[in-house]
């Protein structure tokens, strides 16, 4: 088992997190498929694990071509709606072929709703399905967003379901279920207003024969620089046997990461939020992010000065607790991850917003990672770059912190080697 390749399909799957976490602990895996309908989160997907090296069947490819081969997909530009026709268009030739190729590359199945239970490998040892948090978190609460994972819902966190149906065409095509599971999301789904989804939900994969195991975790108590509260629930196919069941029963008294006095013994590596901080304005492109992150001076600025956590203070001391808050996707809000100190005479505001490369890292992503991404020569619609800081900041907080999925997966190694 200690040389055997995971094959890994990854639902809903980003910048890639998880890809990421497995690079870091050393398994041997690969992942054959993601599903993701952005095209900023695809295109940096591979940008990150492939180096995003055209794929051979985009080469050479006209622009009508390649609007012809994209055209067959739902993909979206802003991670809620469709792209349609003109928007596409509208995108210069060798961003078509960079976003094209990344779909080859990275096996992309791009929207779960037409994903067909066949359309995976016959062995998936593990599946990742973190699917959207918008209907379920405070944040989407304060929106509006307030169906959750109703069935009926008809909204971005409902595709759960999509999982379900996924499950249940293999089993209606004879194939294997994934071996493991692995969700990732808010801890509002044990609210009460959504708890009785995920019981359902919880209770369907224990019908198809899946042990489950519910965490609630704070990346600060895994070595990461923030403080991000989320929801894990990972599942292994025991098919109902009960031996199997209790020795996993005994795993998890012995290695409960919801246990402090454990997760202190596994000498976890702890980011440093000094380090992740770029204020060595000395350095150019530090500088120039910095002040690309520098809000206009109003009353509705300083008011975020005032109401939210400074990482760095008026005398440039660094908070004494060494994380942000969360991070979102959008600093310039109510709350945000925390502001930092930056006083320069150019008319602008005292303070700095948290940059996409500090996000970046904030998440468990290297600033190579990030440099990938930022420094990608593409384009988007006019003259304006394709990955935009606000895109960044968006990629960013929309992922999951590496360093949780880090101990999850190596559980995961643990568990797979019992069954």
């Amino acid at each position: 088992m200690k040389n055997k390749k995971l094959n890994v399909v990854e639902l809903f799957s980003g910048i890639g997190s998880q890809a990421k976490a497995l690079e870091n602990i050393n398994i041997n895996f690969e992942t054959v498929n993601t599903c993701e309908w952005d095209i900023h989160a695809l295109v940096a997907y591979d940008l990150i694990h492939n180096d995003g090296l055209l794929h051979s069947g985009s080469l050479g490819l006209t622009k009508l071509e390649l609007l012809n081969e994209l055209s067959k997909y739902n993909l979206s530009g802003d991670c809620k709606n469709p792209i349609n026709e003109k928007y596409l268009s509208s995108l210069p030739e060798e961003t078509l072929r960079q976003i094209y190729s990344s779909i080859l590359n990275t096996g992309n199945l791009i929207d779960i709703k037409s994903l067909t239970g066949d359309m995976l490998p016959k062995t998936v040892d593990i599946m990742t399905y973190s699917f959207p948090c918008q209907d379920l978190s405070n944040v989407g609460a304060f929106h509006g967003y307030n169906k959750g994972i109703d069935r009926d819902a008809n909204n971005r966190s409902g595709l759960l379901w999509q999982v379900e149906r996924i499950l249940n065409e293999r089993i209606k095509l004879d194939l294997p279920l994934p071996k493991s599971l692995v969700l990732e999301n808010v801890a509002t789904l044990l609210s009460e207003r959504h708890k009785h989804n995920f019981q359902e939900w919880q209770d369907i994969l224990v019908e198809l024969g899946y042990y489950n195991k519910i965490y609630t975790l704070n990346a600060k108590d895994f070595g990461a620089a923030q403080n991000r509260k989320r929801l894990i629930m990972i599942s292994f196919l025991t098919n109902f046997d009960e031996e199997l069941n209790k020795k996993l029963d005994a795993y998890f008294n012995k290695h409960n990461l919801e246990d402090m006095s454990y997760v202190s013994s596994l000498n976890i590596h702890k980011d440093s939020l000094k380090e992740i901080l770029k204020v060595d304005y000395s350095n150019t492109i530090y500088l120039q992010e910095a002040l690309e992150s520098q809000p206009n001076d109003t009353k509705s600025r300083r008011d975020i000065w005032n109401d939210n956590a400074k990482l760095i203070d008026e005398n440039n001391q660094y908070i004494e607790r060494d994380f942000a808050a969360t991070l979102t996707t959008k600093q310039d809000r109510h709350p945000n991850s925390g502001n930092i100190y930056f006083n320069i005479d150019n008319g602008k505001s005292k303070f700095r917003y948290i940059t996409p490369r500090e996000s970046f890292m904030l998440m468990g992503f290297d600033e190579t990672d990030f440099e990938k991404v930022n420094n990608a020569d593409l384009k988007g619609r006019g003259s304006s770059k394709f990955f935009t800081r606000d895109t960044l900041l968006h990629l960013a907080g929309n992922s999951i912190v590496v360093n949780v999925l880090e101990q999850i997966f190596k559980q995961i190694e643990d568990i797979l080697k019992i069954l």
